[in-house]
């Protein structure tokens, strides 16, 4: 998982793992709005590089999805659909979303971002946040805090699953990957043996 077009460095690497169904690349687009991502994620490559980055991946033989993320309510949603046809378009087979997380010191970070670059909008995407956190900036609640909860939550849902039919993505759990090779790590003892 990244939201770096420096995953084709690696291309030496993955590849000959894909060949051996060993890897899966998933790259996090979450807008394909310049402007919008570089004050999001300032040292992230820009969408369009992570759209190539996908099209570099598939074209060396490499699994590849998308991950739109993270979705932010009134203000990036509305690029769910054109990321994942642009993804499709580019070689990415499977594809996921996560909504906003903010976490401990994250909601007031924010708050402050939000404050500083839509401040406009700030109110409504909280409250939209909100409401799909039970009332909260944040609701940990394992089942339910990648995707939310609610009307605003449940339509992102239905929109997502929409684009994945018209394009066919499929599920990131459809991919098997090869594990028999996989051996636990061995934990070291004090005084250094292996056990």
């Amino acid at each position: 998982m990244t939201k770096n077009a420096l995953v084709e460095r690696d291309l030496d690497i993955l590849v000959p793992m894909a060949r051996e169904q060993l890897v899966q690349v998933f790259i996090s687009v979450g807008s394909l709005d310049n402007q919008l991502a570089a004050k999001l994620e300032p040292r992230a490559s820009a969408p369009h590089r992570r759209i190539k980055a996908i099209r570099t991946l598939a074209e060396a033989g490499v699994p590849v999805g998308v991950l739109v993320a993270p979705v932010i309510p009134a203000l990036n949603d509305c690029d769910m659909e054109a990321v994942m046809a642009q993804a499709f378009d580019a070689g990415a087979r499977c594809a996921g979303y996560t909504t906003l997380r903010l976490p401990y010191e994250l909601k007031a970070l924010f708050r402050e971002w939000l404050a500083l670059h839509a401040p406009q909008r700030a109110e409504h995407v909280m409250s939209l946040v909100q409401q799909m956190n039970g009332g909260r900036d944040y609701d940990s609640n394992f089942a339910t805090r990648m995707r939310g909860q609610g009307v605003f939550a449940d339509l992102l849902r239905r929109r997502f699953d929409v684009a994945c039919r018209k394009h066919g993505f499929g599920r990131a759990r459809e991919l098997t990957l090869d594990t028999s090779r996989f051996v636990p790590p061995r934990k070291a003892s004090p005084q250094g043996d292996l056990f």
